[in-house]
């Protein structure tokens, strides 16, 4: 039968706080990185940027990290149907560091926590049989409450002729077997650990394991009589990873030396965080067994996922999207610190980004000067007004997806606060306004120390008022402060979209902004979004489009500016950009707000009237663009 999922994991659901200083003891953490956490919900995450149709069975606390790890796993592509929400237990905590190559101590906060909860109540046996694997992790067998849970979903997945796998993932404390100082310690031996594991590892027909995890689970630490005794209670496949030494797959007998299994390629990097790289492993091995590759290709995967997770900060986060899988495995291993690898790094961001804005319709009131000019503007009005345009904006959102708003900090903070978790892009303004060259809001910091504060959904928007034909002092000098400014964007995981506009500075032609284009990316920059003129001519967007993708085909997209042009103009421009599927929409302001505005700040209109028109205008444009992409799509079918 055809099944909807390919994989579901079973088993621990937190949130890992990951200590930002690199080379310090744990106590001395001044900062963390916030992520999803516990291996089930690391493999999930894992598999599905890999292309599988993956969910979690877990449980998550009814507060903040509880929605966020629902939030993040749908954000990934997760099936949460099987995420409960537990109304009186809060979600695990796990606090990490990253002392040096080879300590990285963890805190284990799961005292009575949400995922310890799961029941046999929470498994629904329809939801089992509609996927192609069932995926258990060793710590929820620790306790009788989770265990039957998880029996429940392999007797179910057996019966129905699933394929099960377990990945040991052995946690002495987890098992009451350390103290909770000791959360890295990775094996010690328990006899009751072992009898636990045997009794159940003939539900499974993939273990997979440290050599230390195979100790526990087969009794001995001698690795090859530990294997033969997990042999004796299950016929399943069994993969023995071995650290720097690769991994092996076993599926009968078990040779006298581990050197006889099957093995795939390995890749020789530089260790920088070990914590998580099982989990990207065993992501790596379920695309290759459940996509029927032989072992050592499915073992070649699972080396290359676990050396992403080994050369970057957290868990999920460093793992890769197939598209980067790929294109690591064509070109190689350019240098052995994989996380300063910045053709790789690139290929990881945009591969990984979050959210659908294949299509993207665009208030913009971030502007400032403009509104500072006008009779009877004060901060105080010019802030409610923004808060006006924010209504209009949601008004004709209708909670639906693909729309966005441009707004700043300076003068329209409440409503750029207000804007955050209700669905729109939001776009935030960088540039002084009418600077040339380029300079920043002061509140940036001159080390653009301000973007620690921004929330992640914000894109770093920056304009620049440049030309082909600008002296070499002044693109030099703008080319490096966009450079500094993409990069501190990008080092707090900031989305960045530049707008050039070259008609103001100069006289422009068809190979004006490509020209830009090209000197932008040349010089190491590389826009989520790019957002531009209307152009007048089918070649000048042929142009544009061109230089983008022979320099990032994985580019977001391009969004086309309004320059405050009357409707009827703005309709023809659209109709043109329109052609080009890499423009996804428009960031259109003045024409939308500019009467509205003037009215209003000499009283001549309420707010309610105020709203009302920048909607209508709002909804209009978004008409008209619609009607555009679709008639576009048609001619070009």
């Amino acid at each position: 039968m055809a099944r909807q999922l390919d994989v579901i994991t079973i088993g621990r659901a937190g949130v890992d706080l990951y200590g930002d200083q690199i080379g310090g003891r744990l106590e001395d953490m001044g900062s963390f990185s916030k992520y999803i956490g516990g291996s089930p919900t690391n493999i999930a995450a894992g598999t599905a940027r890999l292309g599988l149709k993956s969910a979690l069975i877990s449980r998550v606390g009814d507060e903040h990290m509880g929605r966020f790890i629902r939030e993040e796993l749908e954000r990934e592509g997760v099936d949460t149907t099987g995420v409960v929400t537990d109304p009186e237990r809060l979600t695990a905590l796990v606090i990490l560091g990253i002392r040096d190559e080879e300590q990285f101590p963890l805190i284990f906060y799961r005292e009575n926590c949400a995922d310890m909860a799961l029941c046999e109540d929470d498994i629904d046996p329809g939801f089992v049989r509609s996927a192609r694997s069932v995926v258990a992790t060793g710590t929820h067998l620790s306790h009788p409450r989770t265990e039957a849970a998880v029996l429940k979903a392999l007797t179910i997945a057996q019966e129905a002729g699933i394929q099960t796998a377990l990945d040991i993932d052995y946690r002495p404390n987890l098992w009451g077997v350390a103290g909770h100082g000791d959360g890295e310690s990775r094996f010690v031996a328990s006899d009751k650990v072992t009898e636990k594991l045997l009794s159940t590892l003939h539900f499974f027909d993939l273990i997979v394991g440290t050599e230390e995890e195979f100790h526990i689970a087969g009794g001995s630490t001698d690795t090859v009589a530990a294997l033969r005794r997990v042999r004796e209670v299950s016929e399943a496949t069994l993969v023995c990873k071995r650290g720097a030494l690769g991994a092996v797959a076993f599926e009968g007998a078990i040779p006298d030396s581990l050197d006889d299994g099957q093995t795939g390629q390995g890749f020789p990097i530089e260790v920088f965080n070990v914590l998580g790289a099982g989990d990207g492993f065993m992501s790596g091995l379920l695309k290759g067994w459940l996509d029927g590759e032989d072992w050592p290709t499915a073992l070649k995967y699972a080396n290359a996922c676990g050396a992403f997770a080994v050369s970057r900060h957290g868990c999920t986060p460093a793992y890769p999207s197939w598209a980067e899988l790929q294109f690591f495995l064509d070109r190689g291993v350019k240098r052995p610190d994989l996380r300063n690898d910045a053709e790789l790094e690139q290929v990881h961001w945009a591969t990984n980004r979050k959210g659908d804005w294949s299509s993207l319709r665009t208030f913009a009131f971030d502007h400032r000067m403009q509104l500072e000019e006008m009779p009877g503007y004060t901060l105080e009005k010019g802030s409610a007004f923004k808060e006006l345009c924010l209504k209009a904006a949601l008004q004709v959102q209708a909670g639906q997806g693909g729309y966005g708003i441009l707004t700043d900090n300076r003068i329209g903070r409440a409503a750029l606060h207000a804007a955050s978790g209700t669905g729109l892009w939001i776009g935030r303004p960088t540039e002084l306004p009418g600077s040339r060259p380029i300079q920043f809001e002061p509140e940036l910091g001159p080390d653009m120390g301000q973007f620690r504060e921004w929330a992640r959904e914000n894109v770093v928007k920056l304009l620049v008022f440049c030309h082909p034909d600008d002296d070499a002092a002044t693109r030099s000098l703008q080319e490096k402060r966009v450079l500094g400014l993409f990069t501190a964007a990008r080092r707090n995981g900031l989305e960045f979209l530049l707008e050039v506009i070259p008609s103001k500075v100069a006289p422009v032609d068809d190979m004006t902004t490509a020209t830009l284009i090209r000197q932008f990316y040349a010089a190491g920059v590389y826009p989520d979004w790019w957002k531009l003129e209307p152009f007048r001519t089918e070649a000048a967007w042929t142009n544009a489009v061109q230089a983008i993708e022979e320099n990032d085909p994985n580019t977001r997209g391009i969004v086309v500016l309004g320059l405050d042009a009357p409707e009827t103009e703005l309709a023809d421009s659209f109709a043109l950009a329109a052609k080009q599927p890499l423009v996804k929409g428009f960031a259109v302001g003045r024409t939308i707000f500019g009467d509205a505005a003037r009215a209003w700040m000499k009283g001549d209109v309420s707010d309610d009237e105020a709203v009302a028109q920048m909607a209508r205008r709002f909804a209009r444009l978004c008409k008209v663009w619609d009607g555009a992409r679709r008639d576009a799509r048609l001619n070009a079918a």
